[in-house]
Parts: structure tokens; C-alpha cells; sequence
């Protein structure tokens, strides 16, 4: 058992949960969109409006780590947690403004494939972040959420290889940056698990 000598403030782990579960709710947006590409405008506006309040939930974390004396792990660790959640908002915001901004007509199946895994595995991150505080519980998020990102990685390779293979240069240009942004959301995830198991590891 830890014992705290000095009060710490444990609204970081509140905070973290927040931006976990604005983070899910942006990658459902993004999902509906993939899943449904019509009113592709008013989709893409659900989705800046979950990457702002991930922006205002950075910026309360940040302040909150300037203006607090005793954290309850490193200060490197917080503003990581946060600086990463605050890119996963960024790069799901990348893959709506493509495809509202690209001449897309029809979305491709692997890209409905990997905006499933998005919200899974940002789902997984939020029962992680529910575990954080307690220092328990939180291997099987880190396994799922490393299981999630590899089949991410799987239907990645084999997206860029169908790419490369079956369509014209303007095809590839369009798809190849809209499933890299997409793949960068999926690594993002895994990143964060990342520094919670290593804060967690630090905790024991």
C-alpha cells in the first residue's frame, strides 16, 4: 500500500478519463462518417467539435500541472498523457478533414475496417483510464489495446499493398495519406497505453 505524507491532486486521473472518453466519442464520430459517406459536412463538424474539447481538456491539464505543488506521478508522464490523448483528437480530425476535402465518392471497406479497430481500441482506453488511479487492473487494456493496434497494422499493410497494386497514381495519392492519418490515430492509442503501463510499472 502507497501512503500519501504530502495531499496530492488526483483531479489528473478525472481529467485523463475525460479526454479518454471525448477521444471514443470522436472516434465514433469518424466512424459514422467511414461507415455512411453522405452529409459528409455536417459528420465533419461532429468531429471538430470533439477535437475543441479535447484542445480545452489538454489546456486544463497543462494549467492544472503548472499550478499544482505535489502530482500524483511525474510531471513528465502527465504532460505526455496529455500532449498524447490530445494528438489522437488531432489525427481522427486529420482523416474526417480529408475526407471531406479529397474527391472521394466512395470509401473503401479497409478503411471501414480500421475505424471499427479506432473505436475498439479506444474504447479499451477508456476502461484503462478507469483503472489508472487504483493501479489495477489495467494488464488486460494494455493487452487488448496492443492486440487491437496490431490488427490495425495488419489491414494497414495489406490496404497499401492492394493500393500499390490494383489502382491508377491518383487513387493512391488520394487513399495512401487518409490511411496514414488513420494508422497514426491507431499508433497514438497504443502510445498512451504505453506511458500508463510505464507510470504504472514506476507506482508499484
Amino acid at each position: 500500500m502507497r501512503f500519501k505524507l504530502v495531499p496530492t491532486n488526483d483531479v489528473f486521473f478525472e481529467l485523463f478519463s475525460e479526454g479518454a472518453r471525448n477521444a471514443a466519442q470522436g472516434a465514433l464520430r469518424l466512424r459514422e462518417l467511414v461507415e455512411d459517406y453522405s452529409d459528409v459536412s455536417a459528420k465533419h463538424d461532429r468531429v471538430v467539435e470533439c477535437e475543441r474539447r479535447g484542445d480545452e481538456i489538454t489546456r486544463d491539464v497543462l494549467h492544472r500541472l503548472n499550478t499544482t505543488f505535489v502530482t500524483p506521478f511525474d510531471r513528465e508522464d502527465i504532460h505526455a498523457i496529455a500532449e498524447e490523448l490530445d494528438d489522437v483528437l488531432d489525427d481522427i480530425l486529420a482523416v474526417s478533414d480529408l475526407l471531406k476535402l479529397l474527391p472521394i465518392k466512395q470509401v473503401m471497406p479497409e478503411l471501414k475496417e480500421m475505424a471499427d479497430i479506432l473505436v475498439q481500441l479506444t474504447e479499451q482506453m477508456c476502461g484503462m483510464f478507469e483503472a489508472f488511479e487504483r493501479m489495477k487492473d489495467i494488464p488486460p487494456f494494455l493487452e487488448s489495446i496492443d492486440k487491437l493496434e496490431s490488427e490495425g497494422d495488419s489491414v494497414y499493410r495489406r490496404t497499401l499493398a492492394r493500393l500499390f497494386r490494383d489502382h491508377d497514381a491518383m487513387t493512391v495519392l488520394i487513399w495512401k495519406d487518409v490511411f496514414a492519418a488513420m494508422e497514426a490515430a491507431l499508433n497514438t492509442v497504443e502510445d498512451i497505453s504505453n506511458i500508463v503501463e510505464s507510470v504504472a510499472l514506476k507506482q508499484a
